[in-house]
């Protein structure tokens, strides 16, 4: 039975969240093995540990149940995005929950399999015409997060008037160009010049999605990025403790300590951020809590990364120790849906345009 449904039918709703998030974890901590990490950084598509995720139940975990999803709370599905992070899950399951949950939202149907969002980047957008029989795409989207490896694409376009559209683009069914972000993820960049989609695939754009993925696709990359850098302080704490020099763990010397409890209040107020953007999803100010914590999180990223490679020295380098799978995901995933300055420059827009009144309120509902 998927995880979900075990949880569903036999927890209290206040016990929900941490038995879906205690199971997935068991379920992530035996699939993701070092073995299974080294393939997919060679790029051959994890389809083991992709099954399994999807038999639990976890790639439909914001869809309704009554549209054949989980019907989690979107805050308990946003934690298991997080988890994912941590766990440095070299598949695409963020995506696919969030573009299930969006195509079930525009169109009232089922998008099974594996999912990806174009475009990611602020300056990308797509055109969307009609023609006789159907529509047209034009346009370029780069680092398309698992272009060719996933069954279908969820692309927001916009026509003339700018009106917004959801189209469920078949994988292959556009050119693409072969491209790889630090983690060894593909990033492609897809070409839409004159792609042709039939009607059925194409929907208005709901209102979750009016200015297209950025918004909830940085909010994705927040939360895996929290979860990560968990993952990092974990390595550096364990390996801080076991190093001995001149007759004692490394992690008893004043100046470990120092760098680590930097690393951790980085991560504490990366993960305080996060967790205010989960909040708010749904809610009014979530534009903001979500510019908040990828600004807050991607500066914290870098330095989190930083000092855990201090502390574990040469070894840390070498693709024998498993903390590369972490931070070149840091590192990739701050520049995706946005990088920090375009969000710090972002928030001080909302500021200045709320004026000296509204800031009290922003930050409230923050």
């Amino acid at each position: 039975m998927p995880i979900t449904a075990i949880s569903s039918h036999h927890a209290a709703a206040e016990e929900l969240s941490a038995i879906v998030l205690e199971q997935a974890d068991r379920l992530f901590r035996g699939e993701v093995t070092k073995q299974r990490m080294a393939d997919a950084d060679t790029g051959a598509w994890p389809s083991a540990i992709w099954r399994a995720v999807e038999q639990a139940g976890l790639p439909l975990a914001l869809v309704p149940d009554a549209q054949g999803g989980a019907g989690l709370a979107p805050a308990d599905a946003l934690r298991l995005i997080r988890r994912a992070g941590y766990h440095t899950l070299p598949i695409p399951l963020p995506e696919t929950m969030l573009a299930a949950a969006l195509w079930a939202k525009a169109s009232g149907a089922l998008a099974e399999g594996t999912l990806s969002l174009a475009p990611t980047a602020v300056e990308h957008s797509i055109l969307i015409e009609p023609r006789a029989r159907g529509f047209v795409l034009r346009g370029r989207a780069e680092r398309v997060p698992w272009a060719s490896q996933v069954d279908r694409i969820l692309v927001y376009a916009r026509d003339a008037s700018a009106a917004g559209y959801l189209v469920l683009l078949q994988s292959g069914a556009a050119p693409s160009q072969p491209s790889r972000n630090l983690a060894n993820e593909q990033r492609n960049t897809l070409l839409l010049d004159d792609v042709a989609v039939p009607a059925e695939a194409v929907r208005m754009a709901p209102s979750a999605c009016a200015e297209g993925f950025l918004l909830l696709g940085a909010l994705l990359r927040a939360l895996q990025m929290v979860g990560a850098m968990e993952r990092c302080l974990d390595y550096a704490l364990a390996y801080a403790m076991e190093r001995q020099q001149f007759g004692r763990p490394i992690g008893k010397f004043q100046a470990v300590q120092h760098m680590l409890a930097d690393a951790a209040g980085q991560y504490a107020a990366a993960a305080a951020a996060a967790e205010l953007a989960t909040e708010a999803y749904g809610n009014a100010g979530f534009d903001f809590a979500v510019a908040i914590a990828k600004a807050r999180v991607g500066e914290a990223a870098g330095k989190v990364a930083e000092i855990c490679h201090q502390v574990h020295g040469a070894i840390g380098f070498t693709h024998e120790h498993p903390l590369h799978f972490a931070t070149r995901r840091l590192w990739s995933w701050r520049d995706e849906f946005g990088h920090e300055t375009y969000w710090q420059e972002r928030i001080g827009r909302m500021v200045c345009d709320a004026g000296g009144e509204g800031l009290w309120p922003m930050l409230v509902d923050a």
